[in-house]
């Protein structure tokens, strides 16, 4: 299993969902007990039809011995469409990886998550990707792929805009993406589309990124813009904050707008990757105490997240020498 994760992501989010049954087929209509993850998706290779080349995999000087930006190197033997690297076993054999262009892969993930007890993912969409053609095509055909296979295994499946690189105006970009994917995958009917995941009666839709203060060229005022939109259109929404949004410190900007916009919102989802290891959680552990008690007393959902963990050294050099444990 673990050298299969490599497929995921970089983090898993727990809620403190109800299933229920829509002709035989299980019907997700809360978030509360699900163990799910964020899926990115954004994997290209060579011949897979995106045109997209080497993505996510290549690092500075292209996908070839000595320059990647992955960790792991995937367990493929499942995998019914494959693309042969520069790279060798010890044997000297070809090494291959899959693409998640391919229909075929994203089925064998979601195959994967059941077996395996994963209740679902977010499916992720990165407005720094979908503002381009090559980029919406992409996301376009993993999202369709995941939502058929989210209903062929019984899979959880939501949409999560990661806000990263979004330019202000860009946000009117976003209320039109989810209004075409809404209609085109029937998240309104929850009958047609019972893997999506909805939470307080309503379909949900994650925006992740709110609050930071990491120079952003975006700030809450798009982000208000986004959440009402949101509900606008009938959507429940999970934000996605920093690590200390309820302080007002540290990873988040000093501005208290940013609790009156998690008051909007159904779910909050501190972003606690990197944050702490072992030895420095036992003061982590009291602020998400204190954070809980803050969302029930503000009738907001809350979503803890762990990460399991990885090194930069392939992304960013052997020169990186930063490890982010498993938390």
């Amino acid at each position: 299993m673990v050298k299969r994760l490599n497929w995921l992501l970089v983090y898993l989010l727990f809620s403190i969902g109800i299933m229920a049954q829509s002709g035989g087929r299980k019907q997700y209509n809360s978030y509360k007990g699900l163990v799910m993850a964020g899926y990115q998706g954004w994997f290209n290779t060579p011949g897979d039809g995106s045109g997209r080349g080497w993505h996510h995999y290549n690092g500075r000087e292209g996908f070839r011995p000595g320059s990647c930006s992955v960790d792991l190197w995937p367990e493929v033997s499942e995998y019914k469409k494959l693309y042969k690297t520069d790279f060798t076993f010890a044997d000297g054999k070809s090494a291959s990886v899959f693409s998640s262009y391919d229909k075929s892969t994203v089925n064998v993930h979601f195959r994967w998550m059941k077996e395996y007890g994963l209740d679902g993912v977010f499916m992720q969409r990165f407005i720094a990707e979908i503002r381009n053609e090559s980029g919406l095509q992409h996301f376009n055909k993993v999202l369709n792929s995941a939502m058929k296979a989210a209903n062929k295994y019984e899979r959880a499946i939501c949409v999560m805009y990661d806000l990263s690189g979004m330019q202000p105006g860009e946000e009117k970009l976003l209320l039109k993406d989810i209004a075409e994917i809404a209609q085109r995958h029937s998240l309104k009917n929850h009958a047609k589309n019972p893997s999506y995941l909805y939470h307080n009666g309503k379909p949900l839709v994650t925006v992740w990124g709110v609050g930071f203060n990491d120079n952003r060229r975006y700030g809450l005022k798009e982000a208000a813009h986004i959440i009402d939109g949101l509900k606008s259109q009938g959507f429940s929404v999970m934000l996605g904050v920093p690590t200390q949004w309820r302080e007002l410190k540290g990873d988040t900007e000093s501005d208290p707008r940013l609790h009156e916009l998690i008051r909007k919102c159904d779910i909050v989802m501190p972003w606690f990757v990197g944050r702490y290891n072992e030895t420095t959680y036992p003061k982590y552990q009291k602020l998400v105490e204190e954070d809980i008690q803050w969302a029930k007393k503000n009738q907001v959902d809350y979503v803890p997240l762990v990460f399991p963990g990885f090194s930069w050294g392939n992304m960013k050099g052997k020169d990186h020498n930063s490890f982010i444990p498993p938390q």
